[in-house]
């Protein structure tokens, strides 16, 4: 998947450059990029106010920033606008513009390599400077859930003739024929279901899970059903209605009541079956669960919860934080008794994780 956090960075380093060619040459571009960490890229004043603290170092600094900011965001080619009445962008000695040049470069090269390992840190190890960068990660995050035909149809350029259609058509040019129409039944994306561990091996972990679940159910809101299950059964779809993901996981960790617990899957899966599968929402989902396998109840249970639940999902895909770390195998007591029952096992514990399992989502 593309890293569009790189191209947004991109983006910031170049006003950064054009800052300098128009004569601040104080900007701090590693600065402004590390203050919006902690801000939103997507609020105009945020950015504003990063840049203008870590850009500008004197009065006559300001100026040229607010003229160069408004044309810069604002779409206008930077490049022949003048800064002011004496300094115009683009305007320096090449040796002064090729050190320049290099140095954006090289803060652009850094920023992106940055990124870049952090898509691979175990999210259980990352720093508060990190968390706040992952945040980011996933506010961009691509989601493309598969698609199913249902019974009802629409008109298409091909397909099968619609008769009814015809008729219609003709009667309206009184009986003159008008032409062949065709339908198709339509399409609607499938069911995904997140059934979260929140239990006390699974803390470090459920946080990111849940901040994905939320990415994906903003993707197909009528589609998305989100669980958690740790000593019980939660079902949490209302609070990631919430568009700020940081008050949607706010809202659901006020209603999950056994958040780093103990673990029983086996009776949370009966639980689900029981009141919720039978009924619609599994049948014909990707079902993700989200787990490390630990299992203090009746494994066997479990095994029979996943067999039934299997009968009912299209996909059952089970991650499993440990699952891309040196040395895993499947020797927990939960995890032998499911993967008779699991169509794909995944990792769960990087940021290029979660893109592997969207992209196993994806083509189901």
């Amino acid at each position: 998947m593309t890293d569009v956090r790189t191209e947004v960075v991109a983006e910031f380093v170049g006003f950064g450059q054009a800052l300098r060619r128009a004569g601040v040459t104080s900007a701090r571009v590693e600065d402004f990029v590390g203050a919006l960490d902690a801000l939103d890229v997507m609020d105009t004043s945020d950015v504003y106010w990063a840049g203008r603290s870590t850009m500008c170092s004197s009065p006559d600094d300001i100026d040229i920033y607010d003229r160069l900011f408004a044309d810069w965001f604002s779409g206008i080619n930077v490049g022949r606008v003048p800064a002011n009445d004496t300094v115009t962008i683009g305007h320096s000695n090449a040796g002064d513009g090729q050190v320049a040049q290099d140095e954006d470069v090289d803060e652009l090269t850094m920023v992106a390599s940055a990124t870049e390992r952090l898509r691979h840190r175990d999210v259980a190890k990352l720093n508060k400077h990190e968390a706040l960068e992952m945040k980011w990660l996933f506010s961009r995050l691509a989601v493309q859930l598969p698609r199913q035909a249902v019974r009802r149809r629409e008109p298409h350029h091909r397909g099968d003739l619609d008769i009814p259609a015809m008729v219609r058509a003709d009667m309206r040019h009184a009986g003159e024929p008008t032409g062949l129409r065709f339908q198709r039944r339509r399409k609607k994306p499938r069911r995904v279901v997140f059934f979260v561990d929140v239990s006390k091996s699974m803390a470090p972990y459920a946080d990111h899970m849940l901040r994905l679940a939320h990415r994906v159910y903003a993707s197909a809101p009528a589609r998305v059903e989100v669980f958690t299950a740790g000593t019980r059964l939660t079902r949490i779809t209302r609070a990631m209605k919430i568009r700020d993901s940081e008050l949607a996981l706010e809202a659901a960790g006020n209603v999950i009541p056994d958040w780093s617990g103990g673990t029983r899957l086996g009776e949370s899966l009966a639980a689900f079956i029981d009141r919720f599968g039978r009924r619609g929402i599994a049948r014909g989902a990707i079902v993700i669960i989200a787990s490390d396998g630990w299992e203090r109840g009746d494994a066997s249970l479990l095994g029979e919860q996943a067999a039934q639940l299997r009968r009912l999902a299209k996909t059952i895909v089970w991650v499993n934080p440990h699952r891309g770390k040196p040395g895993f195998e499947p020797v927990q007591q939960g995890m032998v008794a499911v993967l008779p029952h699991v169509d794909h096992v995944v990792a769960g514990h990087t940021f290029t994780a979660f893109e592997e399992l969207l992209e196993v989502v994806s083509h189901v």
